[in-house]
């Protein structure tokens, strides 16, 4: 638990002793308040959803940006090997390098509740259970988002390649309750739970059901297990 607690300061420091974390949060702040404000001066549409349903089409790109550095840049500087020689287990790294990671994201979800507040203080009547519930969701999204970055960062030294491998893993599990209509019927139900955006409406609703925790959880863990074993292959190499 020490090492975990290392390489996650380590890794968050290392994100604010530079301009990324500023950058990225603040152009994660400003997509979402533009597309949020779009839809409440324009639109006329004054709640939450809206909010709800702009995050995730930004962590598209903002997600797999974050975290195409986490194992990818220590491979290219030469300091896995360094690491590899420390009394750290693999998977003590790669926990404490996924959790700066989710920590970032949970940052730029802070930065949202200006929204939340606005509504508030125009009198809009909003459900507070549901909206708790939709921010809880919404970082659960990023946090699945955040461990297919990081086995996307285990497989390749370029950062470049990282971002493009999470890029495209993202956006396959973003679209595929939007290609239902394309495929057989028997495949429609096993493609619909695998689907991200599925298991975000039931709980941007209000509506908490296991299923969709087992869903998250265990995505997370299958693609943290996948960073694992990739990263213990290229040891034996």
């Amino acid at each position: 638990m020490h090492n975990v607690r290392a390489i996650y300061l380590k890794e968050l420091r290392s994100y604010f002793n530079s301009p990324m974390a500023y950058i990225f949060l603040v152009l994660f702040a400003l997509l979402n308040a533009y597309f949020f404000t779009t839809t409440f001066f324009l639109m006329g549409q004054s709640d939450m959803r809206a909010l709800f349903g702009v995050v995730p089409l930004v962590y598209l790109f903002f997600v797999p940006a974050i975290s195409m550095s986490l194992i990818a840049r220590e491979k290219s500087l030469g300091t896995v090997e360094i690491i590899a020689t420390l009394p750290i287990e693999d998977i003590e790294l790669v926990v404490g390098k996924y959790l700066a990671a989710v920590t970032l994201i949970a940052a730029g979800l802070l930065f949202t509740a200006v929204h939340f507040f606005t509504l508030v203080s125009v009198g809009t009547s909003i459900d507070y259970g549901a909206a708790l519930l939709g921010y809880f969701g919404l970082l659960l999204v990023g946090a699945f988002y955040a461990a297919i970055g990081t086995f996307a960062s285990s497989v390749t030294e370029n950062q470049v390649v990282s971002l493009i491998v999470a890029l495209v893993f993202v956006l396959a599990f973003f679209l595929m309750d939007k290609m239902l209509i394309f495929v057989p019927t028997t495949l429609a139900g096993i493609l619909q739970y695998l689907s991200v955006d599925y298991h975000l409406s039931n709980i941007s609703r209000g509506v908490m059901d296991s299923r969709n925790l087992v869903y998250f959880a265990s995505m997370i863990w299958l693609f943290l297990a996948l960073t694992l074993r990739v990263i213990d292959i290229r040891k034996w190499r």
